[in-house]
């Protein structure tokens, strides 16, 4: 009946009972039980250090709640849809619990300020759980650039061979997008990290609470200003499901590379059994199924992203039922971002090198054409004039069937009579990777300190 719920005494009807279940969002909020529990002591001893509530009914709340909580932990807690969210649910437990008392609990505030507080509190939580598998995550690729300083392999754009670059830069160019990453996680807490409570459903309180003591208990740095946007503000979730959205496009970029580099044409890498499946069909088969499964969960985090842009799109303040949506893509998104971040720093530090093969791979495509360039214009040919005298020099081995290290002295002259006999030490692997000294450089000394400083910095 309307009349048991903690809101009825308006409703003389009962609810419709697909409506309490189409409507309750209890199966998806309960995860937010300990943040709500620790908001509402926080609230609970604010009550009572203003004498808007007794002290002995504080200790009762406050005491009933941390019951509640260990029921919850325990796994003896009866969730009911009836009682339609996280915050009905242990208030009315309260109340059962510890009588009149419980009842005193919601004095000066809302449901609405409620759950903007508890989102908070969970994405805190959540963000800093974040920036730990990213530190996890980029300490596998740290170690994997020391482990195999030196190994070279092709660096590619539109994936055609471009000019051969060393392994370690190539996964210290992925621990930069993911500390860019971390960075913007960081940046989400500073516009999350203000108190909501207090605002009531849209207009405040007419209690004399003290929201700066309450944010002191629950460790925000600021209280939020306007309590029309205090209630109905979501661009704290926004702006993390965007900065998830980059973090899941990276992890889908290097998913990519990983499973290119593991097919039988390229062989570079080989991931671990434990990372791959095989075939129902075919027993020459290992798949590379998690890199695919991450590619494809990105898909999932940007439709969440999309997802909460087109319930807030049009709601006029304050708070709106629509709002309720603001959870499972904000969840399901937290869920893929956590364990796509920690199964990939597992598998990462699984990874194996064919070393010989990505040296071959380097070596072909006229990787070294550009540093032929570069040799001429340090003899005083116009870069233009080199890059034209290379493009020949390129095309008459496409004709005969060479690579620009295989040509002699005779035929280097037909093209510029300013190549001299040092050219084949001018254009080697180590040669062209090694000229690249200029700060972010993939040679192997600028690579080296690179991988210093960030050690430094951690």
């Amino acid at each position: 009946m309307a009349k048991d719920k903690l809101w009825g005494g308006r409703f003389s009807q009962p609810t419709d009972e697909f409506v309490e279940e189409f409507t309750a969002s209890i199966d998806f909020d309960k995860r937010l039980y300990r943040q709500d529990i620790r908001g509402s002591i926080a609230h609970a001893r604010m009550l009572g250090k203003q004498g808007i509530i007794p002290a002995e009914d504080t200790e009762a709340i406050i005491g009933g709640l941390q019951d509640i909580l260990k029921q919850i932990e325990a796994g003896t807690f009866d969730f009911s849809v009836s009682l339609e969210d996280i915050h009905m649910n242990i208030e009315a437990r309260l109340t059962e619990k510890i009588g009149e008392a419980g009842k005193r609990l919601h004095t000066g505030r809302s449901r609405n300020d409620q759950v903007a507080l508890d989102i908070r509190l969970y994405m805190r939580d959540e963000i800093n759980e974040i920036r730990s598998y990213l530190d996890r995550l980029t300490d596998s690729l740290l170690r994997q650039a020391e482990k195999h300083l030196g190994v070279i392999m092709p660096g590619y754009t539109h994936l055609q061979t471009a000019q051969p670059v060393l392994f370690s830069h190539y996964m210290l160019a992925y621990l930069e997008m993911f500390g860019r990453d971390k960075g913007r996680m960081e940046d989400c807490l500073k516009r999350l990290n203000a108190l909501p409570l207090g605002a009531g459903a849209l207009a405040g309180t007419t209690f004399p609470i003290d929201r700066e003591y309450v944010a002191e208990l629950l460790e925000f740095p600021e209280v939020t200003r306007n309590s029309l946007d205090s209630v109905s503000d979501r661009d704290f979730a926004l702006e993390f499901l965007s900065a998830a959205s980059i973090l899941m496009m990276h992890l889908s970029r290097f998913s990519e590379e990983l499973i290119i580099w593991s097919t039988s044409e390229f062989r570079f890498i080989e991931l671990s059994d434990a990372f791959c499946t095989g075939s129902s069909i075919m027993p020459q088969k290992k798949n590379p199924d998690v890199p695919e499964l991450v590619r494809g969960k990105t898909g999932r985090v940007y439709g969440n992203l999309v997802a909460l842009l087109t319930v807030m799109k049009a709601l006029p303040l304050a708070y709106n039922k629509d709002m309720q949506e603001d959870k499972e893509p904000l969840f399901d998104t937290i869920d893929t971002v956590k364990g796509s971040l920690k199964i990939f720093a597992d598998m990462i530090g699984g990874i194996r090198l064919n070393v010989e093969r990505m040296r071959a791979a380097a070596g072909a495509g006229f990787s070294t054409a550009t540093d032929v360039a570069d040799y001429l214009v340090r003899k005083g040919l116009p870069f233009r004039d080199a890059h034209e005298v290379v493009g020949k020099a390129v095309q008459y081995c496409i004709e005969t069937g060479k690579d620009l290290p295989a040509l002699d002295l005779a035929e280097w002259k037909a093209f510029s009579d300013r190549i001299e006999g040092d050219i084949g030490a001018a254009i080697t692997l180590e040669a062209s990777v090694n000229a690249r000294k200029a700060t972010g450089g993939t040679a192997q000394e600028k690579v080296q300190e690179e991988i210093g400083r960030i050690k430094a910095g951690r």
